[in-house]
């Protein structure tokens, strides 16, 4: 809510982007927003239009709205189904409660799998199944059809069993199928490490001067946590050297900035306080960084890379240069031998590996 009863040609640009959201002006001057559709109920938005948290307020109130519009056209059949179920999820306390990255997530999880059939060649999709018969089968299902990437498969099951979790609680199932559906085995190593092809293919597609290129060129060559990147700006500099505490366990740390870095620096757009903002000129969070990130290696081809795989690249790029573990804990930050020796001692395996081809040559002699 706002004090202000003008409103700003960029607020109403902002608004035009907004189908159904009304604003209203109080006797006292006290500006709100709402979501109002012709036969339903006003919804109140209480965030800032253009932010996030507002985007995610209205994505749900469209969302519940045209549920609506479809309830009142059919039959009841679409009632206790998957799909219903998901919306009913989807307008409680409890979700509104998380934060709008973590609404956005699960939301795209859950309508992903509504338009899939609940078995192979089936005409039968999850979102008109009704609750009652969806069955531990049919959820294995669901977390096999992202078998190739463990990862995503079991962000289907931990959200299912969120889902149905919530809706034992408030008695609209008597028990979850997806509880008793194992999650797969996930590989140890974690997050994907960029390799040198996929990080010449992100430069590829996004050329220097684009915030995504900058984006990259941070976390690439300083090798610093998402948490750090969204904080650093100009007012951490000093002849040269980023000079800051990490936010995960407040490690000091000075940081001369490669020559690289700085001419993808001094060829982009960015903030004072901050040299990365979103399309809002505000700072991002840690949370809705990762997703923006996210979303800029999807569009160059690269849906399995990340933040966080960037900093294992340089890691890993750092240690295959030759790099001791203590150097590599003053550049990262880390407080403990173990988190090095991991990247230094696989550079050494691969540098003794191809020491051991030369020997089989000798050997022929």
């Amino acid at each position: 809510m706002e004090r202000r009863h003008g409103m700003s040609a960029t607020m109403i640009t902002i608004l035009k982007r907004y189908r159904y959201v009304v604003r209203d002006v109080d006797r006292h001057g006290t500006v709100r927003h709402y979501f109002r559709r012709k036969g339903q109920k006003k919804v109140l938005l209480r965030s800032l239009p253009g932010t996030p948290q507002f985007d995610a307020e209205y994505e749900a109130a469209l969302e519940a709205s045209e549920f609506g519009q479809r309830v009142h056209g059919r039959s009841a059949s679409v009632f206790r189904t998957f799909k219903w179920l998901s919306h009913r999820y989807m307008q409680s306390t409890d979700f509104r409660q998380l934060d709008p990255t973590t609404q956005h997530s699960r939301r795209l999880i859950l309508q992903h799998m509504w338009d899939e059939p609940v078995a192979p060649g089936s005409p039968v999709l999850i979102g008109d199944c009704p609750v009652d018969r969806l069955s531990p089968k049919i959820v294995r299902v669901l977390r096999d059809r992202k078998a190739a990437h463990p990862n995503a498969a079991n962000s289907r099951i931990k959200i299912l069993r969120r889902l149905f979790s919530w809706a034992v609680e408030n008695e609209i199932v008597e028990s979850s199928p997806a509880r008793e559906v194992p999650f797969l085995r996930v590989r140890s190593g974690g997050y994907h490490t960029l390799t040198e092809n996929e990080i010449q293919q992100f430069e590829n597609y996004w050329a220097i001067g684009t915030k995504e290129r900058l984006a990259f060129a941070l976390l690439r060559f300083l090798g610093v946590r998402r948490s750090d990147v969204v904080r650093l700006g100009r007012q951490h500099l000093r002849d040269g050297v980023l000079v800051f505490a990490t936010r995960k366990g407040g490690v000091p740390l000075e940081l001369p900035i490669p020559p690289e870095l700085q001419r993808v620096i001094d060829a982009s757009r960015t903030g004072d306080l901050h040299f990365l903002l979103t399309e809002y000129g505000k700072p991002f969070t840690a949370a809705g960084f990762g997703g923006w990130f996210r979303d800029r290696c999807d569009a160059a081809g690269l849906p399995h890379c990340s933040a966080h795989g960037l900093r294992k690249a340089a890691a890993t790029s750092l240690a295959e240069a030759g790099a001791t573990p203590h150097q590599l804990m003053a550049w990262f930050g880390w407080k403990t031998l173990a988190q090095a020796e991991r990247y230094t001692r696989a550079a050494n395996q691969k540098r003794l590996a191809a020491s051991v081809v030369q020997l089989f040559a000798k050997a022929k002699e």
